[in-house]
């Protein structure tokens, strides 16, 4: 089985150019990829959903 790649929400906003603020406003309007909180309240991102959120984004243009 292939090893999940959980992505740094830092790298998750460098990869989408966008800042914090305006990600977790997007959040808080229900959109965004899904996060993973860890056990130590570090958050992460899914490498296969951070793609499919990207992916449905494109088609949505």
């Amino acid at each position: 089985m292939a090893k999940r790649e959980l992505l740094k929400l830092s790298a998750v906003l460098e990869e989408i150019n966008m800042s914090r603020a305006a990600f977790y406003r997007m959040r808080a309007r229900g959109q965004g990829p899904r996060l993973i909180k860890l056990p130590n309240a570090q958050l992460r991102v899914d490498r296969a959903d951070l793609d499919s959120w990207l992916t449905a984004c494109q088609i949505a243009a």
